[in-house]
């Protein structure tokens, strides 16, 4: 499992002309999900997600306080493309999981950073359908978290 996140001052997703959801300051993640990813791999992203340290703390000091610490919000939008391989200049997306097993997955990796956290704070950014995000990257701060083969091995 793979996860871009993204420290925002905002962030939001159009579809159809409407906001089905926005977030102020907290932090945008993208997740992607691999064919051969278990349940380890969803622990292992969210209690990441929820627990890196991308914010300042009181004293300014950084990369001191997680979205946790802060009481931030939390964007999470499916994002399909992010297991691509390139046969030449193609994309090509055999590593993905198909989709039927990744909305499952999304649902559960939603539901598991609402009992994780406050769940009025996890937004999710609607599964599976074309949409426009807009967000405003603070810093800019991008990071990106892979879980660890050793997720995949007992399946």
């Amino acid at each position: 499992m793979k996860a871009i996140i993204q420290r925002v001052t905002n962030a939001k997703v159009i579809l159809n002309d409407e906001i089905p959801v926005s977030i102020s300051n907290g932090i945008c993640v993208l997740v992607g999900f691999h064919k051969e990813d278990t349940l380890k791999d969803l622990e292992y992203i969210v209690k990441k997600i929820l627990s890196v340290r991308l914010f300042t703390d009181d004293n300014n000091k950084k990369w001191q306080n997680s979205v946790m610490d802060k009481q931030l919000e939390v964007l999470i939008i499916s994002q399909y493309t992010i297991y691509n391989g390139w046969k030449g200049n193609t994309p090509d997306f055999h590593k993905t999981m198909d989709g039927e097993k990744s909305q499952e997955f999304y649902t559960k990796l939603i539901d598991l950073a609402r009992e994780m956290y406050d769940p009025e704070k996890v937004k999710d950014g609607v599964f599976g359908i074309y949409r426009q995000l807009y967000l405003e990257n603070d810093g800019p701060v991008t990071f990106q978290i892979d879980s660890p083969p050793s997720c995949r091995e007992e399946k």
